[in-house]
């Protein structure tokens, strides 16, 4: 088989697919899995913007803002997400606060801004700006280990254990965070490899 920048394999099922130019708001699937492998360049791009931005402003939101309230009796409690990581800051579960603050924190937040450094550019119809391809080799790096799905999961186990023991209220970090979650998951959905880094490589041809 002759190597050509047209083959483009299935990330799902490895199906191997000749494509060339997307044309702008067409999308191929894979003949086999129907996994979107290749996307209109300009519509997929802004849309990955746009989300990232919207997702690192809510992550701000969820930083600082009250996560969950909990009453008992008289006794009330507030966290956000922030102090809820750092809540076992001090002694020997302090690598478990770390590792909080890292995967749900830090990680996603750097992924974001990855994406955002990577492909702003573009989706004005600029030139990359300078490490934007080490930019976004990060973000795909850093992408199995944002971990803000699993954090939400933990936080679902933990309501239902505590819904007979204390009153709970959802303060706006919590929704920002659950926004987060399916921003970041319809964001993942428009990301085609291909379509990126063919919009990147022809940008910095410019």
């Amino acid at each position: 088989m002759t190597p050509s920048d047209d083959l483009v394999c299935c990330p799902v099922c490895d199906t191997l697919h000749e494509i060339a130019t997307v044309p702008d708001g067409i999308r191929y699937r894979c003949v086999r899995c129907n996994t979107v492998i290749a996307v209109g360049q300009p519509e997929a791009i802004l849309r990955i913007v746009v989300l990232a931005v919207t997702a690192l402003v809510l992550m701000i939101i969820v930083i600082f803002y009250p996560f969950l309230e909990l009453r008992n009796g008289v006794f009330t409690s507030r966290a956000s997400v922030f102090e809820t990581a750092m809540s076992f800051s001090q002694g020997a579960m302090a690598p478990l606060s770390i590792a909080v603050a890292a995967f749900v924190i830090v990680l996603p937040i750097a992924r974001l801004m990855a994406l955002i450094w990577a492909l702003g550019p573009l989706s004005v119809e600029r030139k990359p700006l300078p490490g934007a391809a080490l930019a976004l080799r990060l973000a795909e790096t850093l992408k199995p280990w944002a971990m803000a799905e699993i954090f939400m999961v933990g936080v679902a186990v933990a309501l239902v254990k505590l819904a007979d023991l204390a009153t709970l209220n959802m303060g706006p970090a919590f929704w920002s965070f659950a926004s987060i979650v399916v921003i970041t998951a319809i964001k993942d959905t428009q990301m085609s490899k291909h379509s990126i880094w063919t919009a990147l490589d022809t940008a910095a041809r410019r």
